[in-house]
């Protein structure tokens, strides 16, 4: 069973159906998956977050993201045909970088069969060189996530 104490600080999900051509010959899903699943993921928070609270100069006008750290911790498998929920949440934000955690829930009977983190950069697409986050973005994330570490 999930963690209802923990999951109801991710103030953000999206839902996944594992897909045929994501399982091997045992119908579980393979391991990389996940780390699609938390893109996709990370990808919609941050759209829904930009759209939210109208952050402009954020993935646009040379402002982009690239991963620096991905983890997953697998404790039961998904299969063919799951539906899943992944929770995810901003869990700290730096002067160029910020953290985000994810939950993945089965919905069939709520558990959580696996976690991770993630870390991404904000960087110049052109240059390729980090750049401070906006003040826009640290207000956004700070106004819909209450656990979140600003680290100076």
């Amino acid at each position: 069973m999930a963690d209802t104490e923990d999951i109801k600080n991710f103030k953000h999900s999206i839902s996944e159906k594992v897909k045929f051509h994501e399982v091997d010959m045992m119908s579980i899903c393979n391991n990389a998956v996940y780390f699609n699943y938390f893109e996709d993921a990370r990808v919609k928070y941050l759209q829904d977050l930009k759209s939210r609270y109208k952050i402009k100069e954020l993935m646009e006008n040379g402002s982009f993201f690239i991963m620096v750290h991905n983890e997953c911790d697998y404790h039961e498998p998904a299969l063919f045909d799951d539906v899943l929920t992944i929770f995810t949440c901003v869990e700290f934000i730096k002067n160029t970088s910020f953290g985000f955690r994810h939950l993945v829930v089965r919905d069939k009977d709520n558990a959580v069969i696996a976690s991770g983190r993630g870390a991404l950069v904000h960087i110049d697409f052109n240059s390729r060189t980090k750049i401070p986050l906006p003040k826009e973005f640290y207000d956004a994330v700070t106004n819909l996530e209450e656990n979140v570490s600003i680290i100076k």
